[in-house]
């Protein structure tokens, strides 16, 4: 009788209880998950770290792997926009007159840690690492306000017979993407967080602003007039009186690369349960633990 009565309530219990499940199989099942938040960068037209006044919406998605309680494989893509000017710059840099804008999209593959036991403290701080894959194509507004690209005008001299050392940068590059964050699981279909990480680049040309001036006739000559008006702007600046700079007179800062980064909130849903709603059914990954024989 009193087996009887311990069973009875059991299943009263597993009735009206859905309980997390403990599995190692629940435990591997992908993720998706969407992000979305700012983007910066860091470089000769913004040289101050981790400022956002002038950020740009970015989002993305990614599909995320446990591959233990502790590691995760994730990989997806981001999409967004960089843009910055020298009349936001530090004083000594605003005759310079430059500006940019840029659209960045990048694909990543990286590991995760997870510092916790999500399915038992229900959240966790993370670190991750990895590499990824970028496109950009900086451009600015010209005098006219026409929409200009810069790579193709050789600003720096990139390209043209008579600066050899000066070489084209590619559009799509490698970069070290990493980072940390919190998250923090609502159910064992879904996590929120939110996540900082960066990308480190190993190009000085994402605002097309790296080395020096070059020669003013010869860029003329090669490019025309239309690269020599993109290459220095004080011209166009009110405040300006400065001549063409001097061949050799720095331009940018070479031995500090471009970075981008991004800050934002991260929702992960469970692959499974995204495929039981659209059939209409119940997640299995939802256990009710009630015991098959009672007596």
């Amino acid at each position: 009788m009193r087996r009887t009565r311990t069973g009875i309530l059991l299943l009263l219990i597993c009735a009206n209880t859905i309980t997390w499940s403990q599995d190692e199989e629940f435990s591997k099942m992908p993720y998706l998950s969407f992000f979305t938040g700012l983007v910066n960068y860091q470089g000769d037209l913004n040289p101050n770290s981790f400022t956002f006044g002038r950020s740009k919406f970015t989002a993305g998605a990614s599909v995320r792997i446990p591959l233990s309680r502790w590691f995760t494989a994730r990989a997806g893509f981001n999409i967004g926009s960089l843009e910055a000017a020298d009349r936001y710059n530090r004083d000594y840099l605003k005759p310079r007159n430059l500006s940019f804008f840029t659209s960045v999209k990048e694909v990543f593959a990286a590991l995760e840690l997870n510092l916790l036991n999500i399915d038992k403290s229900r959240f966790t701080p993370y670190f991750y690492g990895g590499i990824a894959v970028f496109h950009f194509n900086p451009w600015a507004y010209d005098n006219g306000g026409e929409k200009i690209y810069l790579q193709p005008l050789s600003t720096e001299g990139q390209g043209i017979l008579d600066f050899p050392t000066q070489k084209t940068y590619k559009l799509t590059q490698f970069a070290l993407p990493f980072g940390a964050g919190l998250k923090y699981a609502v159910s064992n279909n879904v996590h929120v967080g939110i996540e900082f990480s960066q990308r480190k680049t190993f190009t000085d040309y994402l605002d097309d602003v790296s080395s020096f001036y070059v020669d003013r006739d010869k860029l003329l000559a090669a490019k025309g007039s239309k690269a020599v008006e993109m290459a220095f702007r004080g011209l166009s600046s009110p405040a300006a009186s400065a001549p063409y700079p001097a061949h050799g007179e720095q331009r940018g800062t070479p031995s500090e690369m471009d970075w981008y980064y991004f800050t934002g909130i991260n929702l992960e849903v469970k692959m499974s349960a995204l495929a039981s709603l659209f059939r209409g059914g119940r997640d299995k990954s939802y256990q009710q633990r009630c015991p098959r024989r009672i007596l």
